[in-house]
């Protein structure tokens, strides 16, 4: 990328918010954020196009917005019309890689004008405050990771909170939206966009790269659910993911044969998901997981480990053959490893303007 990193005192004013706006009755007004949101899109369908737009137009008095269209033509045209003032509107210019959202987020990147970036699935639906959050961690950190949740909450949902629950109780969930400071990814040349595990690509690739991520599991962000459909696609895809994690594959991978083991103790198995709903529930519980978090979620438990040990299994068959099926082709690898990663970095020095920095718990918002 032909970019410029900014010099230390324009970084640490990227993230500095106009504060003392008023309206004409002289009511406070939010402060609009130096930082911008970035969209990656590519839809064949317009069912959330309302939803999206009365979005935008909450968020565009907050921060700037540019959305990056790999629709066809058709659809990219509908777009331009109905976010016209509301967002830069442009289509994908990175055009190597197979994962089609990195490429959108990359050639999002390539243009942006701020340092401070959040980037967001189209299902990802910020508050203020949420998103304030996460540019003021920005201070300090270089990719700031919040913690998605759904909002509603239908039947899939709730079966798929199971594992975020999971998730968290052990170290954290992958959202569907990231803040990051833009001149470490372009120092970094970008992160790989042949990859199926692309939040854990770019987390890796900040950390290689001498950056530090900060984990705000309080930081809790809606997400629109996905249709059913949607969702029983995805059971395989992101069991793939765990190849980015031997250890986890590894258990996941002995799931199956437990639970086919102790198919004549039933005493032991219900121990077993005991213990794993037991585990949901600290999950659920740490960093004010009780507010947004039903109770009911942690009883799904048993169905989604179920579920994963037979969809990794499938996972299993699929990188035999070749990979996992995305965008009418095939990703065999989930993710580089970290090690990989610091190999090819090695030699890189970090930007100036990239401030070190080693905090990886949760703290309060300073704004």
């Amino acid at each position: 990328m032909s970019l410029t990193v900014p010099s230390p005192a324009e970084s640490a004013a990227a993230v500095a918010p106009d504060v003392g706006r008023w309206d004409a009755h002289g009511r406070i007004m939010h402060a609009r954020l130096d930082a911008e949101y970035i969209l990656p899109l590519r839809w064949t369908a317009d069912d959330a196009l309302a939803d999206l737009t009365a979005y935008f137009r909450s968020l565009s008095e907050w921060l700037d917005i540019t959305v990056i269209d790999g629709s066809d033509a058709a659809l990219f045209a509908v777009h331009a019309r109905a976010w016209e003032g509301l967002v830069r509107h442009r289509p994908v210019t990175v055009l190597r890689g197979s994962n089609g959202k990195v490429r959108g987020v990359l050639s999002g990147i390539a243009i942006a004008r701020h340092e401070v970036i959040v980037i967001a699935d189209d299902d990802v639906r910020y508050e203020y405050d949420a998103l304030v959050s996460v540019v003021d961690d920005l201070r300090i950190a270089d990719l700031v990771k919040p913690q998605n949740r759904f909002d509603p909450l239908p039947w899939h949902c709730v079966w798929d909170t199971a594992r975020t629950l999971l998730n968290r109780a052990v170290s954290s969930d992958y959202p569907g939206t990231y803040g990051v400071r833009r001149s470490r990814i372009v120092a970094a040349g970008g992160y790989d966009a042949d990859v199926l595990f692309e939040n854990l690509e770019l987390e890796r690739t900040v950390v290689a790269t001498g950056g530090t991520v900060s984990t705000r599991r309080d930081i809790f962000v809606a997400r629109r659910p996905p249709s059913v459909r949607h969702f029983l696609s995805q059971r395989v895809r992101q069991a793939y993911d765990s190849f980015a994690q031997p250890g986890r594959m590894l258990i996941e991978a002995s799931i199956l044969p437990t639970l086919i083991g102790l198919r004549r103790r039933p005493g032991a198995l219900v121990a077993l998901f005991a213990m794993l709903i037991a585990v949901a529930e600290r999950g659920r519980r740490i960093d004010g997981g009780r507010a947004v978090f039903p109770l009911s979620t942690v009883l799904w438990v048993p169905l989604w480990v179920m579920e994963r040990g037979v969809a990794t299994w499938i996972a299993v068959a699929l990188r035999l053959r070749g990979g996992v099926r995305y965008a009418g082709g095939r990703i065999t690898r989930a993710a580089n490893s970290s090690r990989a990663l610091r190999r090819r970095f090695r030699s890189a020095r970090a930007p100036a303007s990239v401030r070190p920095c080693r905090r990886t718990r949760a703290s309060p918002s300073r704004l």
